[in-house]
């Protein structure tokens, strides 16, 4: 694929706004390192709204979804909905204790919750073990699908993506710090969604596609068009569907979407102006997320079943693709190939848009616990200001490189990472839940359950074949999960028993300090309204799922359901807004 002039004009003047916006920002991320991992804590709710969706919104997202669409339908996409209903969880409960604990990452919480040499292990330890192996594992996922993109529509290699965008994006966000990353974060995810949308369109309009009506004609798609899997297949409605309903949300530990909330999510709370910022650039992010953004990537993926109905299709038109990297998610880039010179400089725009966007938050987020949370609480705790943002800028250029490396050498499809940290964290994610409001738990318990899951997570993907764990009920993966959440759950539980509890003055001095809802009653807390919180947490739930499938029903012509689940859209959010403040 060969880009015009006016294509690299393009992508020459969105690489200048993004590299002007990190200048512009660096004086004042410069100044201490609560301004270069939390900008001061001074940023508006859609602001910080903006940046958790575009983060979200990375390079190989497009690839997944296209990837689940052709391998199981639109159905599968239940595999990353179901976490809309952690993500309510955290708006109307998690949201407002988190910035009321005043600290600088989620890692700090443990010491602030739990007391003693078992506290400082476990928050040094997931330091090294989120912010280094999982963050790079999840960028290294994102970097693949950089990879595959920029082979099929730039024909550069594995190695020259990586070098350049290692190059790019690490020294904006080296320069910038995370004040740098959302303002940049806005501009991107504009760009991003226009590219999606525009693409979609493209692809619907394509001779071989012949509009919205030939595609939902198409019998090949007709098979993979169902918001929920045929109930008739007994394994496929209970692995695809109600397994990620009724377990994954609250047992699953995955970044973005972590029960409670945590990681990134977790850093533009903390960087809101108050908790009402907090709360409100989280329900913005759940609902951008999961209702709006999934449509134009469905549309493109259906589409391109009718152009390549097979991987040996899109190898025969693009012989050049490595066999580690052909997948069935490599069908997204494979569609872009189509649009028209300028618009296609427009969409690779996005799509830099959206690795840059993703990338420079893990880097900033990752390197916030390798500072804040090892460098200085052990090995340096006298270290000024101006040490530790240089140690995070340091960090950022290293997290970069292991994560390129991990894209070259171990990654292939952007399907096998999600599930691979899936199963990381399978039967933690009650823990997290539970640990602000069950005073019995204590650092022993997390520790006890990081181990589990993550031995757990080894032996169940490269020790157990996939004919071992073959049944009447499960897919092998989701075989994997539940093994993994009951057997977690059960080491966690049993330690949490067998260990002491947390000092009183520990449990006491938390108790005051973030005022959780229920459990510390006995510490005088001040009590809010629960019962209102359960209740906008179903209501935002049903209503963000109303949205998703009302676009759904009038994309797929089906009008009254359209305008149905539409209105019944604009009801849960009347009532979300109305009430939402009453839990502050």
């Amino acid at each position: 694929m060969i880009l015009s002039s006016f294509d690299w004009l393009i992508i020459g003047v969105f690489f200048l706004v993004i590299i002007l916006i990190s200048v512009v920002v660096s004086g004042a991320s410069g100044k201490s390192k609560e301004e270069f991992f939390l900008a001061g804590k001074s940023m508006p709710w859609w602001l910080l709204g903006f940046s958790m969706v575009a983060t979200t919104f990375s390079a190989d997202t497009p690839n997944l979804v296209a990837g689940f669409v052709r391998e199981g339908g639109v159905a599968k996409n239940w595999a990353w909905w179901s976490f809309l209903v952690t993500g309510m969880v955290t708006v109307f409960i998690y949201a407002k204790l988190w910035r009321r604990s005043g600290i600088l990452t989620d890692l700090e919480f443990y010491e602030l919750r739990y007391g003693g040499k078992a506290a400082a292990f476990l928050r040094g330890f997931r330091a090294i073990y989120l912010g280094l192996f999982f963050n790079c594992l999840i960028m290294g996922s994102v970097i693949l699908a950089a990879i595959k993109i920029a082979s099929v529509l730039l024909g550069l290699t594995p190695l020259q993506t990586v070098l350049i965008s290692s190059v790019v994006v690490a020294a904006y966000s080296a320069l910038g710090g995370i004040r740098g990353v959302i303002w940049t974060d806005f501009f991107q995810f504009s760009i991003a969604l226009t590219g999606a949308f525009y693409t979609a369109y493209v692809t619907l309009n394509l001779p071989e596609v012949g509009g919205l009506g030939g595609l939902l004609s198409n019998e090949q798609v007709q098979l993979k068009m169902d918001f929920i899997p045929d109930f008739s297949n007994r394994s496929l409605v209970i692995s695809m569907f109600i397994i990620p309903l009724a377990v994954q949300w609250w047992s699953v530990w995955y970044p973005g979407a972590e029960p409670g909330g945590g990681g990134y999510i977790v850093q533009r709370m903390l960087a809101a102006k108050n908790e009402t910022h907090a709360v409100g650039a989280t329900l913005f992010f759940n609902f951008t997320h999961y209702a709006l953004r999934p449509w134009p990537w469905i549309i493109v993926a259906l589409s391109s079943i009718i152009l390549f109905p097979d991987l040996d299709s899109i190898k025969s038109v693009f012989p050049d693709i490595k066999e580690q990297y052909l997948g069935e998610d490599i069908a997204y880039p494979v569609m872009l190939t189509f649009l028209s010179p300028g618009w296609l400089g427009v969409v690779v725009a996005s799509l830099i848009a959206a690795f840059m966007s993703t990338i420079s938050t893990h880097l900033n987020w990752g390197s916030s616990y390798l500072v804040n949370d090892f460098y200085q609480r052990f090995l340096k705790p006298d270290a000024s200001e101006k040490e530790l943002v240089l140690m995070g800028r340091l960090s950022t250029i290293l997290l970069m490189a292991i994560s390129g490396a991990l894209a070259l050498t171990v990654l292939e499809n952007a399907g096998q990472a999600f599930n691979i940290l899936l199963l990381s964290g399978a039967g933690t994610g009650a823990i997290f839940l539970l640990r602000w409001f069950w005073w019995r738990i204590n650092a022993w318990t997390e520790i006890g359950g990081m181990i589990s899951s993550a031995i757990l997570a080894f032996i169940l993907t490269f020790r157990v074949d996939d004919t071992m764990l073959e049944n009447d009920f499960f897919e092998p993966f989701t075989a994997r999960l539940l093994i993994a959440t009951i057997v977690t759950s059960f080491v966690w539980v049993l330690i949490t028993f067998l260990t002491g509890q947390e000092d009183e003055d520990v449990i006491k001095k938390f108790a005051l300090k973030v005022q959780p809802i229920i459990g510390w009653s006995r510490f005088a807390v001040q009590k809010s309204n629960f019962g209102l919180s359960v209740l906008l947490i179903f209501i935002g739930t049903i209503g963000t799922y109303a949205a998703l499938f009302s676009l759904g029903n009038f994309i797929y012509g089906n009008v009254p359901y359209g305008v149905l689940l539409f209105l019944t859209f604009l009801s849960s959010m009347y009532f979300v807004l109305r009430s939402w403040k009453k839990i502050s």
